[in-house]
C-alpha cells in the first residue's frame, strides 16, 4: 500500500514537471581558472541551481571565445540537467538583444535577463515545482524583495549584482601578473558588514539583546570578527538571551527544522520601556543582516575567488577583513551550501582565526568609498527665486505646440484587449489612460516606418506597447519591464489579440542591448526617464517620454543634475532639486496657483533634459498633453536625432 502511494506521488510530480513551461537558461562561458568557471555571473547562477537542486531548465552555455574548454561544465551541474553548447549566432533573436544570464520561455517571446532577475526566477520556479522547499523561497527575504530594486536605484543591488563581480574578475585577471591590489568594492563590503542591522522586527530583537546583556552583566559585545564561529547545532542549542549569540541563534534558527515553535516570553518592564536609542545594535550574521538570502548566494563565489588569491599571494592582508572572513566561515555552516559549492568547483578555504580587528581599518575603508557632497553656494529656498535666477539667464517656461491636439484613436472599434479598460481600473481612470495613449501613439505612429523596432520602456501592463503592436503590425514592438506580474498580464492581453510582432523582456533596461528605432516610456518614475533618454541617445533612436515622480530625481552613478550645460552654469544641484520637489505638486486637489507653479517647475526640469539631449545632436520638444486633465504629470519630451 505504501509503495503504491509513493508511485502515485512520483507520477504526480512527473506530471507537474511536464506541465511546467519549458525554459532555456542561457549563460556566458569564457574560461576556467583553477577549477572555477568565469564569468562570475555564470558561477553564481550555477551555484544557485546546485543549492536549489533545480533541474527545471535546459542550460545553454554561450561560448564567448573559440576553443574554450568545457569539461568543468558537466561537473558543475546535476546529471538531470540538460545542457547545450552554443555560439552567440545560435541564440534566439530576443536573447541576442539582452545581456546574459537570460531565461527564455518557449516559444521565444518572453525573456528574463540580468543576474538578479534570473536568480529570483530560478528561486520562484524551484519553489513552485516543490512547495515543501520553503527555505528556498526565504532566500528572497522579507516581503520577497531581495535584489528586486534595480542597480540604478539601490546601492546594495549595484554592489552585489554589478560592482563586486566585475571587481573580482578584474582582481583575478590582474593578480596573475602583479601583486594584488585590494578592490575598493571589497573594502566597501567590509564596511557595510560593520554597520548595525535593520530588520522588520528590529525593536523586539534589540530588546531581547538588551535583556541578555543585563542578565549577563555585560556591555555591548565586541565586533563579530572577534568572536569565534560556532557550529550550527551549537548555536541553536544556546539560550537566545546570550549577548554574544543572539544574532547567530536567531539567524540559524530559521535554517533549522523545529518540531515545536519557540514559546514567546514577555520582557521585564525595564526592558520593555527602554528608549529605542538605548537599545544595543544588532550585528551582521549574513550579508543583509540576520538571515541567509540571495545576496549571500551571489557574494559567495565572488568572495571565495578573492580569498583564494589573497591567501596565496598576500595572506598578511587577511587581517583587514575580519568581518568578511567571519561571514565566509559562517556561510559554510548553512545546510547544503558545502555540497552545492563542491559541485561548482568551490573548495572552501580553512582560514586562520582572526582574533583582532582594527576600528581604524573600518574608518579607512569608509574613507575610500565615502564621497562628500561638494560645497554648494547658499541659496534661498522655494521655487520662485530659482525660477527668477533661470529667467535672468534667458531660461523661461516654454512649451512647444502640440502637433495634433484633437487626434484620437477610435477606441470603440478596437479589440477589447487593446483598451486599458481591459485592465483593473475605474472607468474614469481608463478614460484618462486612453487620452494619454492618444498623445504618445500619435507621435510614435507619425515617426514609425515598416520594419522599425519600437521599445516600450518601463512598460508595466503594456498599455502603450500593445496599442503600438496592434496599430503597427509591420513593426517589432518590445516591452521591457522589471515587474514580472505586470509583464505576465501584458503577455496575456497580447495572446488574446494574437499579436506576433511583440516581445516581452523582464529586465532592468540597462540589460537590453539591442538596436531599436524609437523608444517610448509613459510615466517612467524619477531617473528612469533619464535612463530611457540616455539609452535612446546611445542608440541614436528617437524618444517619446512622459516623465513622472520628479521628487525621486537625484544624483546617481550615471547621472548628475542639472544635466545640461546651460542649467549647470545657472543652478546648483540643490537648487535643481527644489524644482524637482515642487514639480510633483500638480495634483488636482491642490489650489490652482500652486498647481501652476508645479507645472512650471515640471517644464523647467524637462527643459534641462531636453537641452542635455540637444547637446548630443537631437532636436527636442517639451509638449503638454491634450487635454491637460488626462494626468497631473502631462508633459511629453519628444526627441529626434538630427
Amino acid at each position: 500500500m505504501k509503495k503504491r502511494k509513493v508511485t502515485q506521488w512520483k507520477k504526480k510530480m512527473k506530471g507537474i514537471k511536464k506541465s511546467l513551461t519549458e525554459e532555456h537558461l542561457y549563460l556566458d562561458f569564457c574560461h576556467q581558472a583553477g577549477g572555477h568557471i568565469f564569468p562570475l555571473h555564470t558561477s553564481v547562477t550555477l551555484f544557485l541551481l546546485s543549492y536549489c537542486d533545480c533541474s527545471l531548465f535546459k542550460v545553454c552555455f554561450v561560448l564567448t571565445k573559440e576553443g574554450t574548454e568545457s569539461s568543468l561544465l558537466r561537473k558543475a551541474l546535476s546529471q538531470d540537467v540538460e545542457i547545450q553548447i552554443l555560439s552567440k549566432e545560435d541564440l534566439p533573436p530576443i536573447v541576442q538583444s539582452c545581456c546574459l544570464p537570460a531565461v527564455v520561455e518557449q516559444p521565444d517571446s518572453f525573456c528574463r535577463a540580468g543576474l538578479a532577475v534570473v536568480l529570483r526566477h530560478i528561486i520562484q520556479k524551484s519553489y513552485e515545482a516543490d512547495p515543501s522547499k520553503k527555505d528556498i523561497l526565504e532566500l528572497l527575504g522579507f516581503k520577497k524583495t531581495c535584489l528586486k530594486a534595480c542597480a540604478e536605484v539601490s546601492q546594495w543591488t549595484r554592489l552585489c549584482e554589478l560592482t563586486i563581480p566585475l571587481a573580482i574578475e578584474n582582481f583575478v585577471r590582474e593578480s596573475s601578473d602583479q601583486p594584488p591590489t585590494i578592490p575598493a568594492e571589497i573594502l566597501e563590503l567590509e564596511r557595510k558588514l560593520s554597520e548595525p542591522v535593520r530588520v522588520h522586527n528590529d525593536d523586539k530583537l534589540r530588546r531581547q539583546k538588551l535583556k541578555g546583556q543585563k542578565a549577563a552583566g555585560t556591555g555591548p559585545p565586541h565586533a563579530q570578527g572577534k568572536a569565534k564561529n560556532k557550529s550550527l547545532t551549537g548555536e541553536i542549542s544556546e539560550d537566545l538571551d546570550s549577548p554574544k549569540s543572539l544574532e547567530l541563534s536567531v539567524a540559524f534558527s530559521r535554517l533549522a527544522v523545529r518540531e515545536e515553535p519557540v514559546p514567546a516570553s514577555r520582557e521585564p518592564a525595564h526592558i520593555r520601556k527602554a528608549k529605542a536609542s538605548d537599545l544595543p545594535p544588532l550585528e551582521h550574521v549574513f550579508a543583509e543582516g540576520l538571515y541567509f538570502t540571495l545576496s549571500d548566494i551571489v557574494l559567495l563565489p565572488c568572495i571565495h575567488h578573492f580569498l583564494v588569491i589573497i591567501c596565496k599571494k598576500s595572506s598578511e592582508k587577511l587581517v583587514q577583513f575580519p568581518l568578511l572572513t567571519s561571514w565566509y566561515q559562517r556561510i559554510q555552516e548553512v545546510p547544503r551550501v558545502k555540497t552545492a559549492a563542491s559541485k561548482c568547483g568551490i573548495e572552501f578555504l580553512h582560514l586562520p582565526e582572526l582574533l583582532t580587528t582594527s576600528t581604524e581599518q573600518h574608518l579607512n575603508s569608509s574613507e575610500v568609498q565615502g564621497q562628500e557632497e561638494p560645497n554648494e553656494p547658499l541659496f534661498i529656498g522655494g521655487p520662485r527665486p530659482t525660477m527668477t535666477k533661470l529667467m535672468e539667464k534667458g531660461i523661461e517656461v516654454l512649451f512647444s505646440p502640440h502637433p495634433c491636439p484633437t487626434w484620437t484613436l477610435d477606441w470603440n472599434i478596437l479589440p477589447a484587449a487593446v483598451s486599458p479598460k481591459e485592465g483593473k481600473m475605474s472607468s474614469d481612470r481608463a478614460l484618462r489612460k486612453q487620452q494619454q495613449l492618444n498623445n504618445l501613439v500619435y507621435v510614435v505612429i507619425s515617426q514609425a516606418k515598416p520594419g522599425d523596432r519600437i521599445v516600450d520602456f518601463c512598460s508595466g501592463g503594456g498599455h502603450v506597447g500593445i496599442v503600438l503592436a496592434h496599430m503597427l503590425p509591420l513593426c517589432q514592438v518590445i516591452l521591457i519591464e522589471n515587474k514580472e506580474l505586470s509583464l505576465i498580464r501584458a503577455k496575456k492581453r497580447s495572446d488574446d489579440l494574437g499579436l506576433s510582432n511583440i516581445w516581452f523582456i523582464q529586465a532592468n533596461m540597462e540589460y537590453f542591448t539591442g538596436m531599436f528605432n524609437i523608444g517610448v516610456a509613459l510615466h517612467a518614475c524619477g531617473v528612469a526617464t533619464d535612463m530611457v533618454i540616455d539609452h535612446c541617445v546611445k542608440t541614436r533612436a528617437s524618444f517619446v517620454t512622459c516623465p513622472c515622480c520628479y521628487g525621486f530625481i537625484q544624483n546617481t552613478s550615471k547621472f548628475n543634475f542639472p544635466k545640461s550645460e546651460q542649467f549647470k552654469n545657472t543652478l546648483s544641484y540643490k537648487e535643481h532639486m527644489i524644482l524637482c520637489r515642487f514639480a510633483d505638486q500638480t495634483a488636482v486637489q491642490l489650489p490652482p496657483q500652486r498647481r501652476l507653479i508645479g507645472k512650471q517647475c515640471m517644464c523647467l526640469v524637462d527643459l534641462d533634459r531636453a537641452r542635455a539631449a540637444e547637446e548630443h545632436g537631437y532636436s527636442v520638444q517639451v509638449i503638454s498633453m491634450e487635454p491637460e486633465s488626462c494626468s497631473p504629470k502631462n508633459n511629453m519630451i519628444v526627441g529626434v536625432p538630427m
